[in-house]
């Protein structure tokens, strides 16, 4: 990019912190993604949006170390990085939360938070973890009523805002969210979204895929369009209207969403004139 180009509209102030560089993955003869740039920056949320089968998938795994792509390069700060597995996201500092959130419902919150890395002196620190896991979700304003409550009885936004609160331990720069709010009511999603927003606050780069237009423009700064495994537009989330979304998903400006957003628009547009001129009849009236 020249010196005098403007950033890109998915850059923050510093630049991206994560860099994807004309990445490519085939599967034998399908190929799943063909030459996808995408840039993550430093407290900014990234919206990863595409119909089923646009790569959304594909792109998230080779970033979490699951598969490696077959051409491209991915920056990570100031350095090319090879993300050769799983382990290898995590200590560069990129942690992902996969739909399924992989938690145990047997185990209490603290004990699914420390699974695998326990606080240890001479014994295992039961307190030390207990004020850790409190400390940690004060900090996201999690509404859990115990941390010693078992994961099975947290509802899914509660389920999820643990297994955010898990990568955190960490350290990580990068969350990667897939499908974060599928599957629940209006209330819990609006308690992710509203954990999404402290991440954001945290400084961290955050990527969701998403399906949910609603959500993805409520919390995201961008809108990065995956369509057939390429890229199909980076867009500004407080900009863009959904039927504008939709059209950039599926590649047709004239679908059933774009004529219903166009009918509420001039219906909206009507009762805002009804109302301006009715206000103004009182205004002469009095």
């Amino acid at each position: 990019m020249p010196a005098d180009s403007p950033p890109s509209p998915h850059e923050g102030p510093g630049g991206p912190l994560l860099s994807l560089r004309g990445i490519s993955k085939s599967f034998g003869a399908v190929a799943a993604l063909t030459d996808v740039d995408l840039d993550v920056a430093a407290g900014r949320v990234v919206a990863l949006v595409g119909d089923n089968g646009a790569g959304k998938s594909t792109l998230v795994k080779i970033l979490s170390g699951v598969h490696r792509p077959d051409a491209g390069t991915i920056g990570f700060g100031a350095e090319t990085v090879a993300i050769t597995s799983p382990a290898t996201a995590q200590r560069l500092g990129i942690a992902t939360v996969f739909q399924d959130l992989a938690l145990c419902e047997n185990l209490n919150v603290v004990e699914n938070l420390f699974l695998g890395r326990e606080l240890r002196g001479l014994r295992l620190d039961e307190v030390g973890m207990e004020v850790r896991s409190r400390a940690l979700l004060g900090e996201l304003s999690a509404k859990i009523p115990s941390v010693r409550v078992p994961v099975a009885a947290l509802s899914g936004g509660q389920r999820q805002t643990v297994a955010i609160a898990r990568t955190l331990l960490g350290d990580p720069k990068v969350i990667i969210l897939d499908e974060p709010t599928a599957a629940l009511g209006v209330a819990q999603t609006a308690e992710v979204l509203n954990l999404i927003e402290r991440l954001r606050e945290r400084g961290l780069g955050v990527l969701m895929v998403s399906h949910n237009m609603a959500d993805v423009r409520a919390v995201a700064d961008t809108v990065a369009v995956l369509r057939l495994g390429r890229n199909n537009g980076v867009l500004d989330a407080a900009g863009t209207t959904a039927s504008q979304l939709v059209a950039a998903i599926t590649g047709a400006a004239d679908n059933v969403v774009s004529r219903r957003a166009g009918r509420d628009r001039a219906t909206a547009d009507g009762t805002e004139s009804a109302y301006g001129a009715g206000a103004a009849q009182q205004g002469e009236a009095s």
